[in-house]
């Protein structure tokens, strides 16, 4: 086995047996069990100082996206690195509150805030709500006026852009839902303006996600910061430009910017105009941080279909069934032999649960094997479908690892419910 595919830095083989960091994965799976997501925490710290240092010459703040991988101790990591983070929900919210983040680093973005949502957002003194349609500012202000408080908001702005990437995870193009249109934006920014309670500090957008190419930023960025000045020119006080998140890693062959590469880009179509800049990774700074180890249950042919049928499921990693990802299937340990193509399936009732079709694989049964690339959008994704608990979160550090999340137990899905009296 070669290293070609292990996108991960922190991940290596010793003596045909896979490391991460100085741990054994095969060790950790006996220990946990399977299903397991295991996070690397020297990649995870890597990746984040590597983004913030690539935009050093400008002022900046990274929102870590909380959605990509929201486990507490995984925040409470990147708080103590000086991160900043991008919420879509009062939970997210709160788990960051519960992290240790600073709150006054937080931005909420997302097209439905709840009533709820906002006034605790509100009385946690965040730094910014990133606005999407003209109810919310509405309920933002009302809400404002109820608690005698002004309110730091940006119009997220829909820039007709296409991030060049999956339907699924592309958001800046006029037919999606999120951000409002130029027009709008401005006649917002009159509400904002004549507000008591409303005080404007930016403007922003998110084009999408997993995004492996520059021009759509600069393109993005460009529409953003031509408005930003018309803005400013009217006497308006926008202090920051939020370019959202999206920047991409690598699954199988991509090659996406790193990020200097986005940096000098973003550096480039910026110039001499004074904004402060968000960002907000999620995917990149955790998404090749994470694996998920699975056992193989059985080994069974069919026609001429040969499937390993391994104890994780659609529910524990829905980006295959949900986006047709990729992700590379290793083994723990290598064995020698001929390889044999698999489809590697879960457990779960659905022609859909299914990781990966004709993988050449040297596997048996009992043997344990790692899906890479699974930091992001993944745990955070993952649901109790056939009511199956969901996995267990393990972090490495060096030559330890820590259970950052209990395996959840059946007790855990069915003490909320009731029978009828």
């Amino acid at each position: 086995m070669t290293n070609n595919i292990l996108t991960n830095s922190n991940l290596h083989f010793v003596k045909r047996q896979l490391y991460l960091e100085q741990v054994s994965l095969t060790k950790l799976a006996d220990e946990c069990g399977t299903p397991a997501y295991v996070y690397s925490k020297h990649e995870i710290e890597k990746n984040w100082q590597a983004f913030d240092r690539a935009f050093s010459k400008l002022p900046h703040q990274v929102c870590y996206a909380v959605k990509a991988c929201s486990n507490i101790a995984i925040l409470n990591l990147l708080a103590k690195l000086g991160s900043g983070f991008d919420v879509v929900s009062g939970g997210e919210l709160e788990r960051v509150r519960k992290a240790g983040g600073d709150t006054s680093k937080i931005v909420f973005s997302g097209i439905g805030k709840q009533r709820w949502e906002i006034k605790a957002a509100l009385q946690a003194g965040i730094a910014c709500f990133n606005v999407e349609s003209a109810s919310e500012l509405r309920l933002i202000e009302h809400l404002a006026s109820e608690l005698e408080c002004v309110v730091p908001v940006a119009i997220r702005i829909n820039p007709d852009v296409d991030a060049e990437t999956h339907p699924h995870i592309s958001t800046g193009m006029q037919h999606n839902k999120f951000g409002v249109d130029m027009n709008q934006a401005v006649a917002l920014y009159e509400t904002i303006r004549q507000s008591p309670f409303l005080q404007e500090c930016g403007i922003g957008c998110h084009i999408g996600s997993q995004i492996v190419s520059l021009e759509p930023y600069s393109r993005a960025l460009s529409v953003l910061l031509d408005l930003a000045n018309r803005l400013r020119d009217s006497g308006l006080k926008i202090n920051h430009i939020d370019i959202g998140g999206g920047f991409g890693i690598c699954y199988q062959s991509e090659t996406p910017p790193s990020a200097e590469d986005y940096a000098e880009t973003i550096m480039q179509v910026m110039g001499e105009h004074s904004y402060q800049l968000i960002l907000e990774p999620g995917r990149f700074i955790v998404g090749n941080a994470g694996l998920l180890l699975t056992k193989v249950l059985y080994l069974k042919q069919a026609h001429n279909k040969h499937f390993a049928i391994v104890d994780a499921a659609m529910n524990d990693l829905l980006r295959p069934a949900l986006y047709n990802a990729w992700h590379h299937i290793v083994p723990l340990e290598t064995h020698h032999g001929e390889a044999q193509n698999y489809d590697i399936v879960g457990p779960v009732c659905e022609s859909a649960d299914t990781f990966a079709y004709d993988r050449p694989l040297n596997l048996y049964e009992g043997d344990y094997i790692a899906l890479l690339s699974a930091g992001a959008y993944s745990f955070s994704m993952s649901s109790n479908y056939n009511t199956r608990t969901r996995a267990v979160e393990v972090i490495v550090d060096d030559k330890d690892f820590h259970i950052i999340r209990l395996r959840e137990s059946m007790q855990d899905l069915i003490e909320t419910e009731c029978l009828l009296p």
